[in-house]
C-alpha cells in the first residue's frame, strides 16, 4: 500500500483548481459605461463613448499621455525643428510649415494590409469634404498637400497652409483605411452626409481592415454592447486580455448593481458620476468588495450652452441674470460632496493657461438680489404666479441634458429651483445621449443645453468659439460652436492663438479670449469634474488620463493575472 502525503495532495488539488481560474482571467474583461455612441467612424464622431471605444481599435497620429506630454501614436515621432523633420517656409509672404511624418515600421490594418500615406491623404480628403459632418474641420483645412515618394510610401510629407505651433494637436485624429473606405466615399461622397450614412463603420464595423489598434470590433448590438477581440496584426505589444466587452448601461444608477452581480467587471471613466463613485468607495471599504475606485483630477468641463439665436436668450442682460442666480457652491455640495472644482471659464486650474485674475475673468458669484434687479431693469416683471413676464411673454426656457444620468438629472432639478427663485420658469428635457449629440446640439435644436466635454491642456478654442464653426445645414452641421457665438474679435483671437509659437504670448491671447467669453456669456460655466473608474483589484497596469484621451489607449498593457 502506497502512503500518500495528504498535505502535498491538498496543495496539488488546490493548485489544479486555481490554475485554470487564473488562466481564464485574461480571456475576457467586461466594462460598463453609461453613454451610447453615435458612430464608430473615427473622424465623424464627437461622442465620448465612441472615443472611449475607438482607442481600443484605432490609434491617433499623436496623443497626450497621463503626464500631459505629447507622444507619437502611429508614427515614429512628432516632427520638430530640432532634427529638421519639420521646417517653416515662406511662400508669397505667407509662413507655411512642412513636416515629415513617418509611420512605425511594419504597421498594418487589422486585415494585414500595410498602412501608408495613401490612408493619410484619403482621411484628409474625407475630412475636407463639404458633404461630411465632422465635429470640426479645423485640422483638415490647414493641410495644403500630402505627398510621398512611391519608393517610401510610409514617409508622408505634409505641407500645412499656415505655420501653427499646434499642427500636431490638429493631427490627433484617427485614420481611415483607403483600401476599404475609398470606394464608398467615391460612390456616396457627393451627396450631403452620403458617406456618413454608408461608411462601413456604420454598416459593418466588424470588418477587420477598418482598425489598426490592439483590438478589432467583432460584434455590435446597438444599445447593448460592443465586443472587441485581440488584433493579431497590431503593431505594438500583444494585448494580454484577449476579449473586451463594453456594455452600454444608460442608467448610471444600475451600473453598481451590474458590478455586484458580476455582469460587468469594471466601470469605465464614462460610467459612474463622481457622487456615485464617492458613495461606492465607502461601500468597497465597509464590505471589503474586490474593487478599487480610481480618482484622477480632470479637466472635463461641465457647462450650459446658450442658444444665442433664442429671442430672449439673445439678450445679454438675461444671460447675466441667469449666471448670477446659480449657486455653484450649493451644486458642488449637494451633488459632489464638495469634490469638484468650480468653473468660471472654460480653462481649468490644471492648465498652464489658467488665470483667476478678476480683471480678466468675470466671476458671477451667487447673488439673487442682483439677478432680480437685472431682470427688473430689462423689463421682466414678476406676475401673480411668481414667474416673470414681458409684453405678455413668459420668461421660460427648456434645459436639455443627457437622459438616464442621475448626476445630470439632479443638476437640472437644482437649476430649475435656483432660477425659479428669481422668476424664471425652467422646463426640463432629457434626450438619449446619441440624440443629444447627433441631432439636438449639432442642429442647435435647444434653448439651453447642459453637458460636458473633455479637452486637453493648452487646447485652442477655435472649434468652439470661431463663427465659422457654427453648425448649419450649409456646412453639413460641422463645428462645435453650438451657441452660435459670432464675434469678430474672438474669431481673430482664436486664430492668433494657433499661429503663436511663444507660450507667454499664447497665454496672453487666452486671457483676452476668456475676458470676452465671460463678459458676453455664450456659455455658462459650471464645474470641472474629477475622472473616476472602478476596476477589479487584480487589474494591473491601469492608468487614468485626466483629459481628452482615455485610458483605453493603454488597454494592451492591462493584465488581470
Amino acid at each position: 500500500m502506497v502512503k500518500i502525503n495528504t498535505s502535498i495532495l491538498s496543495v496539488c488539488l488546490i493548485f489544479s483548481f486555481i490554475q485554470p481560474v487564473f488562466a481564464q482571467k485574461n480571456k475576457e474583461l467586461t466594462i460598463g459605461i453609461n453613454t451610447e455612441y453615435d458612430s464608430l467612424n473615427p473622424i465623424l464622431t464627437s461622442v465620448s463613448a465612441a472615443k472611449y471605444m475607438l482607442y481600443l481599435v484605432s490609434r491617433p497620429w499623436a496623443y497626450m499621455d497621463d503626464k500631459n506630454e505629447w507622444q507619437p501614436g502611429i508614427f515614429k515621432k512628432i516632427p520638430n525643428l530640432k532634427d529638421k523633420s519639420m521646417k517653416i517656409v515662406t511662400e508669397n509672404g505667407q509662413k507655411k510649415l512642412i513636416a515629415t511624418w513617418e509611420y512605425i515600421d511594419g504597421i498594418k490594418w487589422g486585415d494585414g494590409v500595410p498602412m501608408s500615406c495613401k490612408d493619410a491623404k484619403f482621411t484628409w480628403e474625407v475630412g475636407l469634404s463639404p458633404n461630411t459632418s465632422l465635429p470640426s474641420k479645423e485640422g483638415y483645412e490647414n493641410v495644403e498637400s500630402i505627398t510621398w515618394d512611391e519608393k517610401t510610401p510610409t514617409k508622408c510629407v505634409i505641407k500645412y497652409k499656415y505655420a501653427k505651433w499646434n499642427f500636431y494637436t490638429d493631427s490627433h485624429t484617427l485614420m481611415l483605411p483607403a483600401h476599404i473606405e475609398e470606394p464608398i466615399f467615391q460612390k456616396w461622397g457627393k451627396e450631403k452626409e452620403g458617406y456618413d450614412r454608408n461608411t462601413l463603420y456604420q454598416k459593418d464595423p466588424t470588418v477587420k481592415g477598418l482598425w489598426n489598434g490592439p483590438y478589432v470590433v467583432s460584434e455590435v448590438k446597438l444599445g447593448s454592447h460592443v465586443v472587441f477581440t485581440a488584433n493579431p496584426n497590431f503593431f505594438g505589444a500583444k494585448p494580454k486580455i484577449q476579449k473586451i466587452v463594453i456594455r452600454i448601461i444608460p442608467n448610471s444608477g444600475t451600473l453598481e448593481a451590474n458590478l455586484r452581480s458580476k455582469t460587468i467587471d469594471k466601470i469605465g471613466r464614462i460610467g459612474m458620476s463622481l457622487d456615485q463613485a464617492l458613495a461606492f468607495e465607502k461601500k468597497v471599504k465597509e464590505e471589503n468588495l474586490p474593487y478599487k475606485v480610481e480618482f484622477q483630477d480632470g479637466i472635463t468641463y461641465a457647462h450650459i450652452d446658450v442658444n444665442l439665436n433664442h429671442p430672449i436668450l439673445s439678450d445679454l442682460k438675461v444671460r447675466e441674470a441667469l449666471s448670477y442666480a446659480i449657486n455653484k457652491d450649493d451644486i458642488n455640495k449637494s451633488i459632489f460632496d464638495g469634490k469638484v472644482t468650480i468653473a468660471h471659464s472654460m480653462t481649468s486650474p490644471l492648465d498652464s493657461l489658467y488665470t483667476n485674475d478678476s480683471k480678466i475673468v468675470k466671476v458671477y458669484k451667487n447673488d439673487k438680489k442682483t439677478a432680480r434687479k437685472i431682470l427688473d431693469e430689462a423689463g421682466w416683471k414678476v406676475g401673480p404666479d411668481g414667474f416673470r413676464y414681458k409684453n405678455n411673454q413668459k420668461l421660460t426656457f427648456k434645459l436639455v441634458g443627457a437622459a438616464g444620468i442621475k448626476q445630470i438629472e439632479t443638476l437640472q432639478a437644482i437649476l430649475q429651483s435656483q432660477w425659479k427663485d428669481v422668476g424664471v420658469d425652467l422646463q426640463l428635457k432629457s434626450d438619449p445621449t446619441r440624440l443629444l449629440f447627433s441631432e439636438t446640439l449639432r442642429k442647435r435644436n435647444f434653448d439651453l443645453a447642459v453637458f460636458s466635454w473633455s479637452s486637453f491642456p493648452g487646447l485652442g478654442h477655435e472649434s468652439v468659439l470661431h463663427s465659422k464653426n457654427i453648425p448649419s445645414e450649409k456646412n453639413s452641421w460641422t463645428g462645435q460652436n453650438y451657441p452660435g457665438f459670432a464675434d469678430p474679435k474672438v474669431d481673430k483671437l482664436t486664430m492668433d492663438y494657433d499661429y503663436e509659437f511663444d507660450f507667454k504670448k499664447r497665454k496672453k491671447i487666452t486671457e483676452e479670449i476668456m475676458k470676452e467669453y465671460t463678459t458676453k456669456i455664450p456659455v455658462i460655466p459650471l464645474y470641472f469634474r474629477s475622472e473616476v473608474a472602478v476596476i477589479p483589484k487584480g487589474l494591473k497596469n491601469f492608468r487614468m488620463y485626466g483629459h481628452y484621451f482615455y485610458e483605453t489607449l493603454q488597454a494592451e498593457n492591462w493584465n488581470l493575472e
